[in-house]
């Protein structure tokens, strides 16, 4: 089970970052945190299985850093 959390934390990962980069449109960028914050949630739980507390740590701060991303992009609809 660690496996498939900790594969499919990367995948999300490395999707939300290409939606990122490309700079598509803000509703696109807004998506990318999303599954970024996804993300972060998945790496928190591998962390906190494995006893990782620095990976957890990390993926707490990414969390609020997500937040943000999300109110900027899809709530207060700021142009990139």
């Amino acid at each position: 089970m660690q496996q498939v959390i900790e594969w499919s934390s990367s995948i999300i990962g490395m999707v939300a970052a290409l939606m990122i980069a490309l700079r598509i449109s803000s509703r696109v960028t807004g998506w990318g945190f999303v599954l970024f914050l996804v993300g972060s949630v998945l790496w928190i739980v591998a962390g906190l299985r494995e006893g990782d507390n620095a990976l957890a740590a990390q993926n707490v701060v990414l969390f609020g850093i997500n937040l943000l991303g999300i109110y900027r992009y899809l709530i207060k609809h700021e142009e990139a």
